[in-house]
């Protein structure tokens, strides 16, 4: 286990590096930032402090700040901390010469002459307020009036570092996905739910254990929901009982992990047959397929610049003109299960979300295609809703699924 955990720190530092290279000069020419000051202190680290640790600082240390400079051909960048920041971040404070951190900080911004000073807050991004109040005050009060006149929020840089993902971040992604897929495929069949047996919380659990049998994350408690045909279709609930899973039942999976500090986020279906059943019955079927179909015209919508606000006024007006009664409320996804970046939607906001509706989608980003559609099924009491949610990237260009959909019901039994 111990070499298990060296060769994933090993590979955890390798990739920080190559993102610090890669991503943060793209993140503060989006942002127009001269100087991007990132800090936090032990346990109140911010989300973006946070993933700028190499992997044997499991929190920050006493006060760590982070100073990146816009050079000529590079960013240099520098950790203002009592202790090294092994080989991401030289040093650039020595506090027996120099006592005052602060009185550092303002040193090496002041040596850039900066135009724009980024700084971690936000009213609208969570991602991008990890500076507190305390921090904010302390670094506000060294500053002379020339620097403080020029910080600026560095909501632009913090959500590019974050939502911007490369190839090796894409292939890990595609790898979670494929085995978030087999556990859904296992947790909605006869290995897991036996009619009339299993609950709900059984098949919750179940994953859970698998999660973490298999030295994975979980970033959300797995949800499984139920609806039925006749008197108890209201079974289905955000906040569900333990209820005994039974032949006829439309089983919902609300599942996700965490690998190599990725989330997935993924949603299916599985119909339990009733004795003498070998598939389920047409109208679930077909439900499926529409389902699909909405994804298709979410998925066809996306362009760089475009907002999430756009994209979904564009599907739902598609999805209208096909008599599709839709519901889209797709996020980013990445270092966060609910990621940095646009929110196309909402399950309760359907005409546009301030704040994180308005920003635009980019290159290179995942995504949670988080849908639903409300189908009448022959011989149902109620329509029913089909809730899907697979993970895809954009690359600019077009959006391909990280591991496919499910096209087809799971069959239990």
């Amino acid at each position: 286990m111990t070499a298990d955990l060296r060769t994933a720190a090993d590979r955890h530092d390798d990739l920080l590096r190559r993102r610090l290279d890669e991503v943060v000069p793209i993140a503060m020419d989006r942002a127009d930032l001269d100087v991007w000051v990132v800090t936090g202190r032990e346990y109140g680290e911010g989300p973006v402090l946070r993933t700028m640790l190499p992997a044997t600082w499991l929190s920050a240390r006493r006060r760590t700040v982070l100073v990146f400079r816009r050079g000529t051909s590079s960013i240099d960048r520098r950790a203002v901390s009592r202790y090294e920041v092994e080989g991401l971040f030289p040093a650039a404070w020595d506090p027996e010469s120099q006592p005052d951190q602060w009185a550092r900080v303002v040193e090496l911004v002041g040596e850039a002459d900066p135009r724009r000073v980024g700084i971690d807050t936000s009213s609208v991004l969570a991602h991008a307020d990890g500076i507190t109040a305390s921090e904010h005050h302390a670094m506000f009060a060294a500053l002379p009036d020339w620097l403080r006149s020029r910080l600026v929020p560095a909501d632009v840089a913090a959500t590019t570092w974050l939502e911007t993902r490369l190839p090796s971040e894409v292939q890990t992604m595609r790898e979670a996905c494929a085995i978030g897929h087999t556990f859904l495929a296992r947790a909605l069949s006869a290995e897991v739910v036996i009619a009339g047996v299993t609950t709900t919380r059984d098949v919750e659990w179940w994953l859970r254990q698998q999660v973490h049998d298999a030295s994975l994350g979980s970033w959300f408690h797995p949800t499984v929901r139920l609806q039925r045909n006749g008197p108890s279709s209201e079974l289905f609930a955000m906040h569900p009982e333990d209820l005994t899973i039974e032949p006829g039942d439309l089983v919902h999976i609300d599942f996700g992990v965490v690998s190599d500090g990725l989330c997935t986020d993924q949603q299916q279906h599985g119909y339990v047959l009733h004795k003498g059943e070998s598939e389920a019955p047409s109208g679930l079927v077909s439900a499926l397929a529409t389902g699909n179909r909405l994804q298709d015209l979410l998925l066809a919508e996306f362009a760089v610049g475009r907002t999430g606000d756009e994209l979904l006024r564009s599907t739902l007006e598609q999805a209208r003109a096909e008599a599709i009664e839709a519901r889209i409320y797709s996020h980013p996804l990445g270092l966060h299960g609910h990621g940095a970046g646009p929110a196309i939607g909402m399950w309760d906001k359907q005409d546009g979300v301030p704040g994180t509706g308005a920003l635009p989608v980019q290159a290179n980003t995942c995504w949670s295609i988080e849908l639903a559609v409300t189908v009448p099924v022959e011989g149902w009491s109620e329509p029913i809703m089909i809730m899907l949610e697979e993970d895809a990237f954009f690359d600019g260009e077009r959006v391909d699924w990280l591991d496919g959909r499910q096209t087809a019901l799971h069959l239990i039994g």
